[in-house]
């Protein structure tokens, strides 16, 4: 007899789960409190939706899960994922090991995982909002309880849970998947924003606000130097942002949690030495310092860091003491700013924290409630940016619905080649196995 499965929330995994539960011949209804499936899937990727990475490992993820990363993706990795879109009709661009779909629209891939949804014949009740499951006496089935009154409930043999943890909660993630894991004896770790911004004390980030340029940061916790990442800087009236800053903000929130001193040391002018600034004093000695600063890096933070070092913009070179001069160098190269917060889960990409991986089998099925699963983001692990939290929600959701249904994932189908961009150049690259 068919297994009976019900999928609580509509997102990424929550979709995979169902389907690859479906492909293992269970019958599957998806339990979504949106009017639509897949809703965050758009906001991804500033709408392109870097659905994978090419590099991925357990480096890439934090949480307590992260041990559990290349176990899960044996089973359902890149590779399976690669296929799995191909034979749902989607072409893939690789841009420098970045996957997103050929047609560079999040929609894509939403449409595609809807598509096979309606060809599965899985039976998906929107707009409603699950507040509870039950569990029979039986021990062996659950009952959904949702915040409508229900004609009859419907028994499950199976459920997966995958409603998301707190990151932009108007997409349907606000942390009510925790209340119900809870209610069912799951511990939580505690939760925090993370791939946000960060929100600094200093005043003077309204006057460079909107710049972007390369930056070096280190991240300080209590004074001691934690995580270093290079890339594009985002200057905003508040504080700093950027895809550098996303990657070390959950550090960040942590240690605010813990009322810990958090601070970002910016390095403006990466790969210079002392040999550069003794050039440059010596060569533009004659220049007034609103001319000198002019080229080292944007303008506006050269003409903020000389404000900083108390030097005016109509001084000459020459006529700088040497006190301002190292001053002003030491700004360009490791100005320091103290972080106040970080920015709102409504601002947030992911949340870091959620159901303990103590409380999960290899399948992710709850060790305590058997037949019940869980996939996605409502487990406590976040990657990186560049596709990462994507690919977890494929493959836990692939690996949390086969098991349910009895089944492991499999992705034996071969695939069509991906479009590999070389520079400006798109190619056709060969097909990849595992």
């Amino acid at each position: 007899m068919d297994r009976k499965i019900a999928v609580i929330g509509g997102g990424a995994a929550g979709m995979m789960a169902a389907v690859w539960a479906a492909h293992a011949g269970a019958r599957v209804t998806i339990y979504e409190r949106n009017d639509r499936m897949g809703r965050k899937i758009l906001s991804t990727g500033n709408g392109k939706c870097n659905f994978s990475n090419e590099v991925m490992n357990a480096g890439c993820y934090y949480g307590s899960g992260a041990a559990c990363v290349e176990r899960i993706y044996d089973c359902f990795g890149v590779t399976e994922t690669k296929r799995f879109f191909q034979d749902l009709g989607m072409r893939i661009k690789d841009r420098n090991g970045y996957l997103y779909p050929a047609s560079e629209q999040a929609a894509t891939v939403s449409d595609v995982l809807r598509y096979e949804i309606e060809r599965l014949r899985i039976h998906v009740c929107l707009g409603r909002l699950v507040t509870g499951i039950k569990r029979m006496r039986s021990g062996k089935q659950f009952v959904i309880e949702t915040d409508r009154t229900e004609p009859e409930s419907p028994c499950y043999d199976a459920v997966i849970v995958t409603c998301g943890g707190r990151a932009a909660p108007k997409t349907g993630s606000d942390g009510e998947g925790f209340a119900i894991a809870r209610r069912l004896g799951h511990r939580i770790v505690p939760t925090v924003p993370a791939l946000t911004a960060l929100r600094c004390e200093e005043s003077f980030f309204k006057q460079i606000a909107g710049v972007r340029c390369e930056a070096d940061l280190t991240l300080y916790i209590d004074g001691t130097a934690n995580s270093h990442v290079q890339g594009e800087l985002q200057l905003t009236d508040y504080g700093i942002s950027g895809i550098p800053v996303f990657q070390f903000s959950r550090v960040a929130a942590y240690a605010l949690r813990e009322k810990k001193q958090v601070m970002v040391q910016i390095n403006f002018v990466p790969g210079t030495d002392t040999a550069f600034w003794k050039r440059r004093w010596k060569q533009q000695k004659t220049c007034l310092m609103e001319q000198f600063v002019t080229g080292i890096a944007n303008k506006k933070v050269g003409l903020l860091l000389l404000k900083l070092a108390g030097i005016r913009a109509a001084e000459r070179a020459c006529e700088i003491a040497n006190s301002k001069r190292e001053k002003l160098e030491s700004l360009f190269c490791s100005l320091m700013v103290t972080v106040r917060e970080t920015n709102s889960y409504e601002q947030a990409q992911v949340c870091a924290g959620g159901v303990d991986f103590g409380g999960v089998t290899e399948t992710l099925e709850s060790i305590s409630v058997p037949g019940l699963f869980f996939a996605g983001e409502i487990l406590d692990i976040d990657g990186i940016c560049g596709g990462y939290n994507l690919q977890w929600a494929w493959s836990s959701g692939a690996v949390a619905g086969s098991a349910a249904a009895g089944k492991k994932p499999s992705g034996e189908q071969d695939g069509e080649p991906v479009i590999r961009e070389n520079g400006n150049e798109a190619i056709t690259g060969e097909k990849t196995g595992k």
